[in-house]
């Protein structure tokens, strides 16, 4: 009994043995945990390639193991969250296999939004139905769609990781239920959750944060954060734009401690060790009558038959220093903004408006361009230097372009008489500049820009053109020189830097202006190897024609969009090799970035010592820049939008002289003299059948009536809505 005990107990041991030995044998090779199927699941997919999956096929095709459930659905789930594998009606298919790829949702409208492929960054067009409620920041999954404009569209597949993004809208009252009408995002009403202490009424204008999410945008539920008051006023409308932009208004203590310590201290003996000292030189500012901000200076000397131009700019950086609580917020603005009569400073006003701007008779530091050019105005020479300067008078755009026209008044010849002649030499060597503008193919592009006249209550009572005048266009020519010399510098010397530029058109895009310059009968030149030239060809070609502003537009869309970067590839509108920004760092940070090099470059420092200090700060101050440029240009828009709509609201029922502007498959917009843009709306036309062919003219089939770009027409305001910036016209026949 024992010796058979003793057998079996020894066979239990050896089974034991064995399967602890096979365990072992496989341990380092196959745990059977998340990572082992993530593998599993990853060549399963592969081996499928475009063909998706059902989710027993997955599962049977990975599953080796009796109890691995956990793991296995671990690694699939993870797989999914990261967008490396798509989920569709319980299949799947590998991201990568079905032509998938991760974005970002950078805009939405109520029918349609925008995201951004992470990989390359181009902008894809997503009708609302594909955009499965997701919202702005958003990182999702996306494919591409066929394209019905030839621009890239898509649909989003999945969302990925969900934004803590906030949205504005209006509240509206339906069966004594509020409701947000969201200004983006959603055509539909949505539902408001519990909103705490914060109270709203009908009519208010509100930001939202999204506290519950659905599939669609008109599924969500939103509580309300803060009520700006009534959504009519325009004043309200903008404070929505700029908190939901994610512009800051206000500066954290430290910065506003530090800045008022620098302003305090003013300039110091010690500052002007070193400097170039330029306080006798006849140096004086030429900006707008209300501006606070004084950046930029200029002096000129004529030497023998050339000249000497100076174009001296606040040496912002020798305050705020890398690093520092000033220079991190600054970073983080990355602008001024401007809209109606406001501005949100990059740097609090204690520095913008104060020691760091160039008032007269104060003196100042500055960072001087020295420029020396030929008597046909070419640049021959250029040098930059660390400066002490005493501006002479702060000039105002609209006085001196009288005495440029020689219609000045006695009290304003009286004030400029110290500078009059350093005016009638800059105005010479502007005419050579502009003419070498002209040389060189630069295309004279611009688009039109509003001045809006407030009344003390801050409501738009006007909207009026922005003209430029001849000592615009001067200012504006010295500072692109003194751009394109520092630039020059920095691709001399071979550092790092943060230049401004201006890509080529893509040729999705010259393809497309081709097209609609034919049905233009506008000549132009080949596009295949596009030149700024041909653009100003083309606008030459155009001149007489009622088709400019509309071809202006066109060519302004046909091209890429300027921005910062650290490789020097040229200036396209400008028809330039190498260009930045150098001439405004009180308002935008890469010029306070270039400030920073030039000074190093000033003290002599080696290329060694730029390349270690600055190539990874150029990339990031590049990106950075960038992003908060496009922010801010946006926000101003949506702005200003808001307070023309505001300024039509008086002029309801009222008739304008217009022309048309642009033709769609709903109708045409029209632009007044004054700049206000809107609608006339298709179904306010004459009864009938309308087919726009996407260029320049509506057409009513039966009676052959045409609505073409650049037609004069009569139009009737019918609304004006502040809260989303639209203004709706009617047609006024006889």
């Amino acid at each position: 009994m024992k010796k058979r005990e003793f057998k079996q107990e020894k066979q239990i041991r050896s089974k034991a043995g064995n399967a602890k030995a096979r365990s072992g044998k496989h341990a380092g090779k196959e745990k059977f945990d998340a990572a082992y199927y993530t593998e599993k699941i990853r060549a399963a997919l592969t081996r499928c390639g475009k063909k998706p999956i059902g989710a027993k096929e997955l599962a049977a095709k990975c599953r080796s193991q009796r109890g691995a459930s956990d793991a296995y659905a671990a690694a699939l789930g993870a797989l999914v969250a990261s967008g490396e594998v798509v989920e569709r009606k319980h299949t799947y298919v590998g991201a990568a296999e079905s032509g998938c790829f991760k974005a970002e949702v950078t805009r939405l409208s109520r029918t349609f939004g925008f995201c951004k492929r992470l990989e390359d960054e181009t902008e894809f067009f997503v009708p609302g139905k594909f955009l499965l409620g997701a919202m702005t920041g958003d990182q999702v999954l996306m494919r591409p769609i066929p394209s019905r404009t030839g621009e890239p569209e898509g649909e989003v597949v999945s969302i990925l990781v969900e934004s803590p993004a906030q949205l504005t809208g209006m509240i509206v009252e339906e069966d004594k239920h509020c409701y947000l009408l969201p200004d983006t995002m959603s055509k539909s009403r949505i539902s408001i959750a519990h909103s705490g202490n914060c109270a709203f009424a009908p009519g208010d204008k509100v930001l939202a944060q999204i506290s519950h999410r659905g599939t669609r945008h008109a599924e969500h539920r939103a509580r309300i954060l803060f009520s700006y008051g009534c959504a009519q006023q325009a004043a309200s409308c903008a404070e929505a734009v700029i908190a939901v932009s994610g512009i800051p208004t206000e500066f954290p203590e430290e910065v506003i401690t530090q800045a008022e310590k620098l302003a305090l201290a003013g300039v110091q003996p010690a500052d002007l060790v070193h400097r170039m000292d330029l306080r006798e030189e006849c140096i004086f500012t030429i900006d707008s009558a209300e501006s606070k901000d004084l950046d930029d200076a200029v002096s000129i000397q004529r030497r023998g038959e050339g000249y000497r131009l100076g174009v001296h700019i606040a040496d912002v950086s020798h305050y705020v220093r890398g690093n520092t609580p000033l220079d991190m917020e600054a970073l983080h603005r990355g602008t001024s903004v401007y809209y109606a009569d406001k501005v949100i400073p990059m740097l609090p006003k204690c520095l913008s408006n104060g020691i760091c701007s160039l008032n007269p008779g104060e003196d100042r530091l500055a960072f001087s361009a020295i420029m020396d050019l030929d008597k046909e105005g070419q640049l021959r020479a250029y040098s930059f230097h660390k400066s002490v300067i005493r501006s002479r008078v702060k000039g105002v755009y609209k006085e001196i372009n009288t005495i440029l026209a020689g219609t000045q008044t006695p009290e304003i010849a009286e004030k400029y008489a110290e500078v009059t002649e350093s005016l009638l030499l800059m105005n010479e060597l502007a005419d050579k500049r502009l003419a070498d503008r002209d040389r060189r193919g630069a295309p004279s592009l611009d688009a039109p820009e509003s001045k809006l006249i407030l009344n003390e209550d801050g409501v738009c009572v006007d909207v009026q053109p922005r003209t430029r005048g001849r000592s615009e266009l001067l200012i504006e020519e010295f500072m692109l020189l003194a751009n394109e010399s520092a630039a020059r510098v920095a691709r001399e010397k071979s550092i790092p830097f943060v230049y401004r530029i201006h890509e080529n058109p893509s040729p999705e895009k010259l393809e497309r202006l081709e097209e609609v310059l034919n049905r233009m009968n506008i000549p132009h030149p080949v596009l295949d190897e596009v030149r700024p030239c041909h653009f100003a060809q083309i606008l030459k070609n155009a001149k007489d024609s009622p088709l400019l502003p509309a071809l202006n537009n066109l060519l302004l869309r046909s091209m890429a969009k300027a921005k910062y970067a650290p490789t020097p590839i040229g200036h396209f509108g400008l028809a330039l090799a190498d260009y930045t920004h150098f001439t405004s760092p009180i308002r935008r940070y890469p010029d306070l970035a270039i400030h920073r090099i030039l000074s190093d470059v000033v003290l002599g420092y080696g290329k060694d010592w730029f390349d270690k200090r600055y190539a990874a700060f150029v990339q990031h101050a590049s990106e950075r820049s960038s992003a908060a440029e496009l922010r801010a240009m946006t926000a101003e828009r949506d702005c200003e939008d808001c307070y023309k709509a505001e300024y039509m609201l008086a002029h309801i029922g009222e008739e304008f002289d217009a022309v048309i502007a642009s033709v769609t498959d709903f109708g045409f917009y029209v632009e007044l003299p004054s700049t206000v843009q809107g609608l006339v709306h298709v179904g306010s036309l004459p009864e009938g059948e309308y087919t726009c062919d996407g260029v320049i003219h509506l057409t009513e089939q039966r009676s052959n009536t045409v609505y073409t770009v650049g037609q004069a027409v009569r139009v009737r305001c019918d609304k004006a809505d502040v809260n989303s910036g639209n203004i709706d016209f009617s047609l006024v026949t006889d």
